[in-house]
This record gives structure tokens, C-alpha cells and sequence, in this order.
């Protein structure tokens, strides 16, 4: 395989392809992540995950990449970062006793070939009260995080029920990345 580059400055992403042991650099793209009109969620993870390999791949044309776009939907709709406390707090009102979708494109590339995928996760939480939002607002942790939290982190204790892969939730569906890196391989 030809040098490995993770298109992502997502710690999450690199905690899990060290997991599995692979080695690799990490070469962020900067590029336009807005939705674009009439686009399926679906789609838009999709095409961001493409944008961002192809972006790397130009600057770093014998190298291998990995890239990947994550979003938390709920009644189809994209449900960002929190922007203040408040925001957090509408989020999680809207996923309290709900499930929820999780989407993650991902993308392999090489110079010679782009292979993709779209992998989906349920999820599903409990009913939260004003004090489990408060006291989980005070561990810092939804800060940052897509839907205002982190599966691998203290809101583990908030899923009732999960139909699919947990990584993709964390930000990167291993079974699939090295499902198609083997598929790359083969075909390179």
C-alpha cells in the first residue's frame, strides 16, 4: 500500500485507525462544507468526503487517502456543534427519548481509483432530564461535538439502543475504511 494520509484533523478519526494499527500522516484540506441546495444528507456526506480526498490527493499524488464527513441527522436535518449552552440544551431536548441517524461518508483514493461509501447508525436516547443536560454541559464534553456529544465519552450512558457500527458514531466506520482500502489495494 502507498503512504497512508488521513484527510482529517479530527482526533477521533486518527485514535481510531490507530486502534487498528495502521500508519499514516494526517493532511487536513480546507474546503467549502456548506450544504447545497436541494442536496440529500446522504449526498452531502458523500461529496465532502470525495472533496476532501481529491483535495489531498492533489497535493500528495502518490499517497493513499482516507477521508470522511460525519453528520448527526434528526428529522432530516443536520444537527451541528453547539454554539452556547443553550443551543446544547435545544439539541438535546430534541433528541431526548428520540432516535437519532448518524452518516458518515467515506472515501479511499489513490491516483488511480476513488472508491466511496455512505454508512448509517441509530441511535437512540433516553429520556434526558434538566439535570442530566446540566451536569453534562459541566463536564465540558459536549463542546465541539456534532448533536453536543460524545458517544465514546460520558453520553455513553444516555444510548439506549444503537443499530450499527459505533465507530462510524465516534467519526469513522472502521469495518468500511478497511473494507475499501482492501478493495483499493486489490484493484491498484
Amino acid at each position: 500500500m502507498a503512504h497512508l494520509i488521513l484527510a482529517s484533523s479530527s482526533p477521533r478519526r486518527k485514535e481510531l485507525l490507530q486502534q487498528v494499527g495502521l500508519e499514516f500522516t494526517v493532511h487536513s484540506p480546507d474546503i467549502d462544507e456548506s450544504v447545497l441546495e436541494n442536496e440529500q444528507i446522504e449526498q452531502y456526506v458523500q461529496r465532502l468526503a470525495k472533496t476532501k480526498a481529491q483535495a489531498v490527493l492533489t497535493l500528495k499524488p502518490q499517497g493513499t487517502v482516507i477521508a470522511a464527513d460525519t453528520s448527526l441527522v434528526f428529522a432530516d436535518q443536520i444537527i451541528g456543534k453547539p454554539e452556547s449552552k443553550q443551543h446544547a440544551f435545544e439539541i438535546w431536548t430534541l433528541l431526548s427519548g428520540q432516535t437519532h441517524e448518524v452518516l458518515t461518508g467515506v472515501c479511499v483514493a489513490n491516483a488511480q481509483q476513488l472508491l466511496s461509501t455512505v454508512v448509517r447508525t441509530e441511535v437512540e436516547f433516553q429520556i434526558l432530564s434538566p439535570n442530566d443536560m446540566e451536569e453534562y454541559w459541566e463536564t465540558g464534553e459536549p463542546i465541539g461535538k456534532a448533536g453536543a456529544y460524545a458517544i465514546q465519552g460520558i453520553a455513553a450512558k444516555f444510548v439506549t439502543r444503537m443499530n450499527g457500527s459505533y465507530s462510524n458514531v465516534v467519526g469513522l466506520p472502521l469495518h468500511e475504511t478497511i473494507q475499501l482500502l482492501d478493495r483499493l489495494d486489490q484493484c491498484s
